[in-house]
């Protein structure tokens, strides 16, 4: 086979990126778009590329090294990557290559000036743009002087940043080819930055462009500060003129030189309002044809406009599909679930079948849409009433919705289909047993999914599932289940109105609810205590522990003195909580019954820091706890006009709050029962899949939807580039934060707390349990990572239930995401912990080991000197 080393830029579509790498394949794509102008040029093919990498010294040996380093070893990364480089700048281009390039020039004006360009096969993609990590050449005149850039484009593949990005994104040195874009260098009036989309909103019907004068150079480095544009539905709706006093222009021997704008015309516009219409007109076109928002380089020359780039936004965040023209307002699932990373697609797709509601997925997040409940008053009043209860930053990123005119229109009450926003279940009798009921219920339903499972394979299992499905959202929307949920919620709410209207109590009910009785998930965290009580007097398995790494390490426990026991408190422990994970709501996570070494960490922290019967203890201390506070308020009640009739309300209202509020957590315990059955039964099927020689492995069903799982099974083939594709898709999510409020045209509202009632330089968020705590910040993103000291305090983005272990050996809780009522809070609440969530940016914020005071009460946190 003959390699193709030379492409015209005519050739080229978006199909050949591994051919002539991203920036070359759009370059071609957008030259075959009528009313585009792009400058003529060529591509060095990656063949070429690949050639000269295989006459580079010891480049294997390099690349080896390269691809072992951490991402944050800048000195290491430096070193080894400055050897890459001067390795494949010290070898000469062979003859034959260096023909096929002067060729190509003598085609076009081998005495004209050129642009010479990097184009990796890794750059300019849809869930990846690499932007500004490889090198670009402007205005270079002459063969020879081009051939010498064209070298230094192949090295520029391993320059120090572009390495980082690739060890951060998990992309393979080896597998990332460099091709180079030669092209006629365009001596432009003006040049800057068209993003058909606000890169920062989010907006898809906003686009913005950035303008300054001579080379795009000057904007580019940061030498400017452009003329910034916004146009929305074809007119210019702000504008800011700069101050431009530099530009970058061409010197006729080539290179270029940074030159001071004349002062009469530094503060003029780069553009007219007329060029800028047409210039965003240009930019829809484009977007139209790739189908997706771009970031586009311009440049204008004699009032014509020359594209020399154009890329994908990467971003943006997602939009759920919609199937009319509608305006759309969309809330986050994750938000409310405490689960904020992106969901592989067997697992949205499962969460989508079993969900009450229904939900849309972008970027691996699930969304509900609640356009309808805003537009009547009444549903608005109650979603906004929940939001505002949940998370302030939820309620003001709506309210601030709602004050547009053009997204939310608003229409007179009527009935919706379905439950209401902020709609309440009839109240129910304060009865332990009805709690006692629903377990029972729950139990019986779980027990009759795992024998009715077992004989189902193929189609039929998929088929049965669908059922279940339907029997798992009969068991959540039971209306005693709704009532029982809200009757602790509602009781919550209540004490905590009138005990502090009545007694400038603040958060009582956190005290009230300590150790309230049948909370399946702080009794998860103490039975975990009661697991290191079983270890600890074991020097021999303590030791062993410490050292464990491979998933079989209990089969192993049985060899060492003690280690029967500590083998059985494990089992057992992972026999009522092992389908329990970090992520749980997505099923593709892996369960602690399946990688138990992820307790290990927290068994050991217990070990350490507490003394045996430390989880009776805890919760008979937090038990009379809350008695001691509720004979106080009484007592503080009687003492007030019509005392005593408080004072009964008050007594009726805690004894509900102790019956229910514990079951609060019981329903999800039951759905992430039910979701390890499913996945132990779909796992079986992927396993038969890969016998049979369908898939490679049998984690790739997880990015599969549950109907092309399904599908898979029928017809026993499968889309391997599919897969691939979502892999990759799924990798690029993680680099997304999820907006709390998104609308149909891409906007990300961003709530505000709207404070000044706090320090300067504190931190605001939501305050969930009382208390003031000082200690030293831990911040844990990996909870098989922790490594908690007593009197630590906890930060991290979201604690799901799977959380709760760590809360018993911590003393605050400090979150990203979070809302009165949600397990974190809870959790918090009957341990006693003090603890603000939904505290923005938190991660980032505080610096792991810093001194942190967090203000329960008070919803703030400080960073102390």
């Amino acid at each position: 086979m003959i390699e193709q080393y030379v492409l015209d830029l005519q050739e080229v579509d978006e199909t050949q990126v591994a051919v002539v790498g991203g920036k070359a394949a759009h370059l071609g794509e957008l030259s075959r778009i009528d009313g585009i102008q792009v400058p003529a040029g060529f591509c060095v093919t990656t063949a070429a590329f690949r050639r000269i990498v295989a006459e580079t010294p010891s480049i294997g040996d390099r690349l080896d090294q390269l691809s072992r380093l951490n991402p944050d070893d800048r000195k290491a990364i430096g070193t080894l990557s400055a050897e890459v480089r001067r390795g494949i700048e010290g070898i000469a281009i062979p003859g034959d290559l260096a023909a096929a390039i002067t060729r190509a020039l003598g085609r076009l004006d081998e005495h004209a000036a050129y642009a010479v360009r990097s184009s990796a096969t890794a750059e300019d993609l849809p869930t990846a743009s690499f932007a500004g990590q490889q090198d670009t050449y402007l205005n270079v005149v002459g063969p020879a002087a081009i051939l010498h850039q064209v070298s230094r484009c192949w090295a520029s593949l391993f320059t120090e940043r572009a390495v980082t990005y690739r060890l951060r994104n998990g992309f393979d040195h080896r597998k990332v080819l460099m091709a180079v874009v030669v092209q006629q260098m365009v001596f432009s009036h003006a040049a800057g930055i068209l993003f058909t989309a606000d890169p920062v909103t989010g907006n898809r019907k906003v686009a913005t462009v950035d303008a300054s004068f001579g080379l795009g150079e000057a904007l580019v480095s940061g030498l400017v500060n452009p003329d910034v544009f916004t146009v929305r539905d074809g007119e210019i709706v702000a504008k800011t003129l700069a101050t431009k006093q530099r530009a970058v222009h061409a010197l006729p021997t080539g290179g270029t030189q940074e030159v001071a704008i004349d002062p009469r015309q530094q503060e003029q516009p780069a553009l007219t309002d007329a060029q800028v219409v047409r210039l965003v007109q240009l930019g829809r076109r484009i977007e139209a044809h790739f189908g997706r928002p771009q970031d586009i380089e311009w440049c204008l020359v004699d009032d014509d406009f020359q594209i020399v780039q154009s890329r994908p936004i990467t971003t943006l965040f997602p939009i759920p599909a919609a199937h009319d023209r509608e305006n759309h307002v969309y809330l986050s699932v994750g938000h409310q679930q405490m689960m904020t990373d992106p969901m592989k697609p067997l697992g949205y797709s499962m969460w989508q079948l079993t969900a009450m509601a229904p939900m849309h997925e972008a970027g691996g997040r699930l969304f509900v849409d609640v356009t309808r409940h805003l537009a009547t008053p009444a549903s608005r009043a109650g979603l906004l009433e929940n939001a505002g209860r949940s998370d302030p930053l939820t309620r003001d990123a709506l309210e601030t919705v709602i004050d547009r005119i053009d997204v939310v229109s608003s229409v007179p009450d009527q009935p919706l289909a379905g439950p209401r926003a902020g709609g309440s279940p009839a109240p129910i009798d304060t009865d332990p047993t009805i709690v006692t009921e629903l377990i029972e219920r729950s139990q019986a339903s779980i027990a009759a999914l795992r024998g009715d499972i077992r004989a189902k394979t193929g189609p039929a299992l998929f088929d049965f599932l669908l059922t279940a499905f339907q029997e798992h959202k009969r068991v959540l929307g039971d209306p005693l289940n709704m009532q029982a949920i809200m009757a602790g919620m509602e009781a919550t709410w209540w004490l905590n109105d009138k005990l502090y209207e009545w007694l400038g109590e603040k958060n009582a009910a956190d005290t009230l609810t300590l150790s309230a009785p049948g909370n399946i998930t702080s009794e998860m965290g103490l039975a975990l205590l009661d697991v290191a009580d079983v270890i600890r007097p074991h020097p021999e398995v303590v030791a062993f522990l410490q050292g464990v790494e491979d998933e079989g390490f209990l089969d192993e426990l049985p060899k060492l003195a003690g280690g029967t026991d500590a083998r059985d408190a494990i089992e057992a422990y992972l026999d009522r909580y092992g389908m329990r994970c970090v992520g749980e709501i997505d099923i593709t996570r892996p369960r602690w019954r399946e990688r138990p070494t992820t307790l290990v960490p927290a068994i050991l922290d217990n070990v350490r820091n507490f003394e045996p019967g430390a989880a009776k203890r805890r919760f008979e201390h937090g038990r009379q706890e809350a008695q001691k506070k509720a004979q106080e308020v009484l007592e503080r009640l009687r003492a007030l006009p019509d005392g005593t009739q408080k004072a009964d309300e008050t007594k009726r209202m805690i004894d509900r709050v102790r019956t229910f509020i514990g079951y609060r957590e019981y329903p999800k315990y039951g759905i992430i029962s039910r979701y390890y059955v499913y996945k132990q039964a779909l796992l079986e099927e992927a396993e038969r899949l890969v016998r049979a020689n369908v898939l490679r492995e049998k984690e790739d069903v997880f990015y599969l939807t549950f109907q092309e799982f399904h599908d898979v099974v029928r017809s026993n083939q499968v889309d391997d580039t599919l897969i691939q594709q979502r892999k990759d898709a799924f990798r690029s999510y993680h680099a997304l934060t999820p907006p709390r409020v998104l609308t149909s045209d891409g906007e990300v509202i961003t709530g505000a707390y709207r404070r000044d009632d706090v320090p300067t330089g504190a931190l605001i968020g939501l305050p969930v349990s009382a208390g003031t705590i000082e200690g030293r910040a831990r911040v844990i993103r990996d909870m098989a990572q922790a490594d908690l000291e007593p009197g630590d305090i906890l930060v991290t983005a979201h604690t799901d239930p799977s959380w709760t272990p760590l809360f018993v050996a911590i003393a605050g809780v400090v979150t990203e995401v979070g809302g009165l009522m949600t397990h974190g809070a809870v959790i918090a609440r009957e341990y006693g912990l003090p603890a603000v969530v939904s505290v923005l940016d938190a991660t980032r914020l505080i610096s792991d080991g810093q001194r942190i005071r967090v203000h329960g009460s008070d919803g703030y946190v400080e960073i102390l000197p």
